[in-house]
């Protein structure tokens, strides 16, 4: 078992378990979701009509292409953001970050604070526009940072200062 904090060292990694995080991303996600899927879909969906406009022996086929992707995008569009809203949660402990991800493939993932190296906050040109932003935490694991997306951008900011300071009072070395 694992010392204290005041004993010098932290939790015993094997003492952490796996369980559901607490917290869910911010809801406006689903919209944020909703509109990478649907203007991923919408890229070759709008290459395949004005190819279909422009090339007259193949403008059936390339038409009937471009309608099954843009089906296919607007269902996923459409669904998809739902079950990601669903699945994916994330929580902060004195000694863990706990983050769980996925689709098909559920991903849940703990990282004692005593092996975070680095948080990053990171908004691109979308999230900004939808008031979200992403937490990446990274730990001295081959598997990779744990990444928390679709967090309100004044809750990312304050948790990366959280966790940075947290990481900052932990025993330990990173690796």
């Amino acid at each position: 078992m694992g010392v204290d904090r005041e004993g010098g060292r932290g939790p015993d990694p094997a003492e952490l378990r796996l369980r559901p995080p607490h917290h869910r991303v911010d809801r406006r996600a689903v919209a944020w979701w909703r509109t990478r899927l649907l203007l991923a879909a919408a890229v070759p969906t709008g290459v395949l009509a004005v190819l279909g406009a422009l090339v007259g022996p193949a403008r059936f086929w390339l038409l009937l292409a471009g309608a099954g992707v843009a089906a296919a995008g607007l269902g996923t569009g459409l669904g998809l953001p739902l079950w990601y809203y669903r699945v994916h949660r994330w929580e902060v402990t004195d000694d863990a970050v706990y983050v769980r991800t996925g689709f098909f493939w559920v991903d849940s993932r703990i990282a004692p604070m005593s092996r975070i190296q680095t948080v990053d906050t990171e908004r691109g040109p979308l999230q900004r526009a939808f008031g979200l932003a992403a937490v990446t935490v990274t730990t001295a694991s081959a598997k990779g940072a744990l990444r928390i997306e679709a967090l309100d951008h004044e809750e990312a900011a304050e948790l990366a200062e959280q966790l940075a300071l947290a990481t900052q009072k932990t025993p330990g070395d990173a690796t």
